[in-house]
């Protein structure tokens, strides 16, 4: 009986460390392929040599992100001949979308630049299409949604429902309004009017300056819906309809680049649950070691997108259709 009890305990033992080092093992192979992912990217690359139009992508929802700025500036050193930003975004964060309008501007100082979007330039992300004098949008993109957002969750009816009652000691009446644990006063509800009034503002200021709009156009676009390209064409939000051949037509017309210079890719820097290839090979790494599970959450791509949303903090110039169930 006392040889069984060993025995077992043995095993246990032995299966215990068989776990340890899958673990060691996996969270190796996922440190490599990031290594050489990283190594071989050419996210963080000027380009060089012969002289080529850029192509910067911007995707996704927009937020601060100063290896962004940053690798904007290397691309505005760059032997570039011009640039081609493609815009597929619903926005993001103020801050953000004003971040990377103040980017691509200097980048535009520099080099002739121009505008595509391909799906999608809402809110921020027509910000950020505002930096250049050429906006070109296929007939079916969706463009506009002038207008900012503040939104926060208030969670008091379900506190009072299951008989939690939050605290607090603060300076003011108005710090940390809103809470979410506690109905909005009229008072936090005038100042985060006040804050989205202004905000608003700037964004309308810049729709009009940077479009040569008028009072009357500049009205009729600006209250917070999208419009498609054709529709956009007229109202003076793009210049023209078209893709990147629009495009290139355009820089070799306009600003004198050479017909037979080719486009090249320029990436920002990608995070690692952008990277398909690293994501795909960690997972595959995953499961080699008898970690299954895990490989098949990094192969949901949407994982990505929810920590996003969650991590979008103050005020948005955000279009996003709602789900429906």
């Amino acid at each position: 009986m006392s040889l069984d009890s060993d025995v077992i305990v043995d095993r246990r033992r032995i299966r215990r460390k068989l776990t340890f080092w899958r673990v060691v093992a996996a969270l190796g192979v996922i440190a490599a392929v990031v290594a050489v992912g990283v190594l071989a990217s050419p996210a963080s690359r000027a380009i060089t040599g012969s002289s080529a139009i850029a192509r910067v992508k911007i995707d996704g929802l927009i937020r601060s992100d100063q290896t962004r700025v940053e690798a904007l500036e290397r691309l505005e050193k760059s032997s570039a001949a011009a640039v081609i930003v493609h815009i597929n975004s619903p926005g993001g964060t103020t801050a953000g979308s004003e971040q990377l309008f103040d980017a691509l501007m200097r980048l535009k100082a520099k080099k002739p630049m121009v505008v595509v979007v391909e799906g999608l330039a809402a809110s921020g992300g027509y910000i950020a299409a505002l930096a250049s004098d050429q906006i070109i949008a296929q007939q079916t993109s969706l463009v506009g949604s002038i207008g900012v957002l503040f939104q926060i969750p208030n969670v008091s009816d379900l506190l009072k429902t299951i008989g939690v009652k939050v605290e607090e000691v603060k300076s003011s009446p108005l710090k940390a309004a809103p809470n979410g644990y506690e109905p909005t006063s009229p008072e936090a509800r005038a100042a985060l009017d006040a804050l989205v009034k202004d905000s608003y503002a700037w964004f309308r200021g810049l729709v009009k300056d940077r479009r040569n709009m008028d009072d009357a156009t500049l009205q009729t676009v600006a209250d917070g819906r999208v419009f498609t390209g054709r529709q956009a064409v007229d109202l003076k939000l793009v210049d023209q309809l078209g893709d990147e051949k629009t495009a290139v037509a355009w820089l070799v017309a306009q600003k004198k680049v050479g017909a037979d210079v080719p486009v090249k890719d320029f990436k920002l820097a990608p995070r690692f649950g952008d990277m398909t290839f690293l994501r795909a090979t960690a997972a595959v790494a995953l499961d080699a070691v008898g970690l299954g599970a895990i490989s098949r959450q990094l192969e949901q791509s949407g994982v990505t997108q929810a920590v996003d949303r969650f991590g979008l903090d103050g005020m948005l110039a955000l279009w996003q259709p709602s789900s429906s169930n």
